[in-house]
């Protein structure tokens, strides 16, 4: 056996044994969620209301959905328009680009807890906003928005320059160029990222505690305090008094978080079907 077989065969081993291990381990952390979770769910733990005696875990899901929500409807429009500058308008090879995709670089890596602190600070206290749904929103949008930027412009500078050269062939301006042409070609990438920042959104507990807080119920404004899926699993997780509980509202973000996805990619799917025949 020649040196570059063997080197391929290694290579071709060790791409095998890693994606074994990886599915692996995430169907063993997927079945212990499940496992130890599915028992705990009872009617009560879906009561509207929150008490210590059911501790429904509703109100969370509810908050959570209009978290995800808000928080998009804030950096999904923020994102894309700001990575259509870059791609469409900005000169190509601008020292603004440059310093633009570095520091959205930089803070996709931030912890969240520093986001947390932040929002705590600013919006929280010298916004005087609150520990509010509105606060845990705007905090979680800044933490997306590089997220959404960068796979938008990935996407949009993957498109090929002669959709363009022939849409301005034809007369068309840049702007009916870039919204008919090259966002519905690049449809796919930025919904892929809106997922990622949806994912993200419905998983994060540190930013929350500091800026939504902790109030197990349904707002009726988005200046009341707000208590997600995940940090409600937090809070009674830290307790120690509802394991089962627990679990179960583990099982239960699990399961939104995948559906979320599903359906995410379901609707990707079918603008891509739709835009390519």
């Amino acid at each position: 056996m020649t040196n570059r077989k063997r080197s391929a065969l290694i290579a071709r081993v060790l791409v095998y044994t890693g994606t074994l291990l990886t599915l692996a381990l995430l169907l063993l952390m997927v079945g212990y969620i499940l496992v130890k979770g599915i028992p705990g769910l009872s009617p009560e733990l879906f009561a509207w209301e929150y008490n210590s005696e059911n501790v429904s875990l509703m109100p969370a899901l509810v908050n959570t959905l209009l978290m995800t929500v808000l928080s998009l409807l804030i950096a999904a429009p923020l994102g894309i328009f700001a990575a259509v500058y870059l791609t469409e308008y900005a000169k190509r090879g601008s020292r603004l680009v440059g310093i633009v995709r570095i520091t959205a670089e930089t803070l996709s890596g931030i912890p969240s807890i520093i986001y947390g602190l932040f929002g705590l600070l600013f919006f929280v206290t010298s916004l005087g906003l609150g520990m509010s749904l509105v606060s845990g929103a705007l905090t979680l949008s800044i933490m997306i928005l590089p997220v959404i930027m960068r796979a938008t412009e990935e996407a949009l500078l993957a498109v090929p320059g002669e959709y363009r050269e022939g849409s301005f062939g034809l007369g068309a301006g840049r702007l009916r160029t870039v919204f008919k042409v090259v966002m519905p070609s690049a449809t796919p990438g930025i919904l892929a990222g809106i997922i990622l920042g949806t994912g993200r959104i419905v998983g994060e507990t540190a930013a929350l505690i500091y800026t939504a807080g902790t109030v197990a119920q349904v707002p009726q404004s988005i200046f009341d305090s707000a208590r997600t899926l995940s940090v409600h699993l937090y809070a009674l997780a830290s307790e120690g008094l509802y394991n089962n509980q627990a679990y179960a509202t583990a099982a239960v973000l699990l399961v939104t978080v995948v559906g979320i996805n599903a359906l995410s990619a379901y609707l990707a799917k079918r603008v891509a079907r739709r835009q390519y025949g």
